[in-house]
């Protein structure tokens, strides 16, 4: 067992699979033994589009206002805080990270380096062929760019 396990989290319940493998894991350690769980989140929307009306204006994009992105950073980890509840039932210390950034694979990979992780569970939508090239992914860009081992859920 891992002693130090990240698990990057989106806000979604997809996002949420890998944390009942992490779960039932914790339920089974010997007595005594000791895991932290790292829940750890990426606020990647920067910016956002406004729509002007009259003019012949259309859409415009500008970045959140400081307040704005304090209050994201507030709503997720209020959303950590909650996610955590059971794995501290289970016994786990929970640290919960909040981030900043544009490109979420980056700043996984710097948390990963940053808490010292031995292992990265996320969950991965399994997407192939043209669709993986379209959107990337996330968890391909960790487990490739990433130190440690990854644990990927596919989700439905």
């Amino acid at each position: 067992m891992s002693e130090k396990i990240l698990v990057p989290l989106d806000g979604s319940k997809l996002g949420e699979a890998a944390l009942r493998y992490i779960e039932e894991t914790l339920s089974r350690l010997a007595p005594g033994a000791k895991a932290e769980v790292i829940l750890f989140h990426v606020v990647t929307a920067l910016r956002h589009d406004v729509h002007i009306s009259g003019g012949g204006a259309g859409m415009i994009t500008v970045p959140y206002s400081e307040s704005e992105l304090e209050q994201m950073k507030v709503d997720a980890m209020k959303y950590l805080e909650e996610v955590g509840e059971n794995l501290r039932n289970k016994g786990a210390t929970v640290t919960l990270k909040v981030s900043v950034g544009q490109l979420p694979a980056e700043e996984i990979i710097k948390a990963e380096e940053e808490y010292h992780a031995d292992l990265v569970a996320m969950s991965t939508h399994g997407r192939a062929g043209i669709s993986r090239w379209a959107f990337g992914s996330v968890t391909d860009k960790v487990l490739r760019g990433g130190k440690v081992p990854v644990l990927m859920v596919r989700t439905r």
